[in-house]
């Protein structure tokens, strides 16, 4: 079984504005085991095939990934940001079953002068 050790990207509800709410993604460092590892194509409405994956990765949760596992947006994997299909609870452990590629929001880039 290969290993996994790789970033999650939070949604974390955060007040930007007085009554304005709006998912801050904030990354976490996580370790765990690739079970399952399979790749498709998907047909669509575009000229190219969309690439989706079936994978599942089962990482060690702690308290917090325990508490907001719904708030999961994507996972890195393989170089790339994959959404998450689906979450199955299986203490100590969370089965993460990826999908397509994500391309939502991502934590800011820090600012250098």
């Amino acid at each position: 079984m290969a290993r996994f050790f790789g970033q999650i990207g939070f949604g974390v509800p955060t007040e930007v504005v007085s009554g304005v709410w709006e998912d801050v993604v904030v990354e976490l460092d996580y370790y765990g085991d690739i079970i399952r590892n399979i790749g498709r194509q998907q047909d669509g409405d575009y000229l190219n095939k969309d690439i989706a994956i079936n994978n599942s990765i089962s990482i060690l949760a702690d308290a917090y990934v325990n508490e907001q596992y719904l708030a999961i947006k994507y996972i890195k994997w393989n170089g790339a940001l994959w959404t998450i299909n689906s979450v199955e609870v299986r203490r100590p452990r969370l089965i993460l079953e990826l999908g397509g590629v994500y391309d939502g929001p991502t934590p800011a880039a820090p600012i250098t002068p």
